[in-house]
């Protein structure tokens, strides 16, 4: 993308607003990753980028568990795997060809996070009255600044969300109320995927600006705002 910037006090370089829309188009949902350790103060930058993340009323309801037991690490991917099974089965026809995908890199990448719902988060009323479901949101918000920084600094990241919720928390020792919503995995990689990886594998391809972009009214008759039937979309 080709920034053309006018002047303004508030905003980045031309050359910064580069770099933050590049991050942007070039993220990718990694699933093939090199054991190259992370360096630490990288890592400790990019769960920094994580932590500043908005949140509605400024719950922050975020919690990162940095997994580094090898044997916990196997527990986590066999849950992934019994999840992978049953998704290949509710699926249908459509199960042999999602076997074949790759999601998940939870034994080759350098780090592993689950990132957990805090508990009694009920109490927070600010935005999430009539939408509790904001506290999820927040949380998304932490894994994208975190994604996009890993981005910026070379580094590749998945987010993996084939498991049971109960099952991972259980394994964790995740206090009642706690609520496990991904599985990341971090780490180098030997080349990004040019494209999203299943739009490379043609499991699904991005929706064009008008499915998702309209003004003031929902537009009727228009594809992407009427019922969704089922398409998948990629990350």
């Amino acid at each position: 993308m080709t920034l053309s910037l006018p002047p303004s006090p508030h905003r980045f370089s031309e050359v910064e607003c580069e770099a933050v829309y590049r991050a942007i188009a070039e993220r990718r949902d990694m699933r093939h990753f090199l054991p190259d350790p992370v360096d630490p103060e990288v890592l400790q930058r990019l769960l920094w980028a994580a932590h500043q993340a908005p949140s509605v009323g400024y719950m922050q309801p975020w919690r990162f568990l940095r997994i580094t037991d090898r044997a916990l690490r196997q527990a986590i991917h066999c849950l992934v795997e019994e999840e992978r099974q049953a998704t290949a089965r509710a699926l249908g026809e459509r199960g042999e060809e999602f076997l074949r995908l790759k999601v998940e890199g939870i034994l080759e990448a350098a780090e592993l996070f689950v990132v957990a719902l805090a508990p009694g988060r009920e109490r927070h009323v600010f935005g999430r009255r009539t939408l509790p479901e904001m506290d999820v949101a927040s949380l998304a918000c932490a894994i994208q600044n975190l994604w996009l920084a890993a981005r910026a600094e070379g580094l590749g990241m998945g987010w993996v969300s084939l498991f049971d919720p109960q099952r991972l928390a259980d394994l964790l020792r995740m206090p009642e109320g706690a609520k496990p919503l991904a599985v990341l995995c971090l780490g180098h990689v030997a080349s990004f995927y040019p494209r999203p990886m299943l739009e490379e594998a043609h499991w699904a391809s991005r929706r064009p600006p008008a499915e998702v972009f309209a003004e003031n009214f929902w537009p009727l008759g228009v594809p992407g705002w009427e019922e969704d039937r089922g398409l998948a979309s990629s990350r």
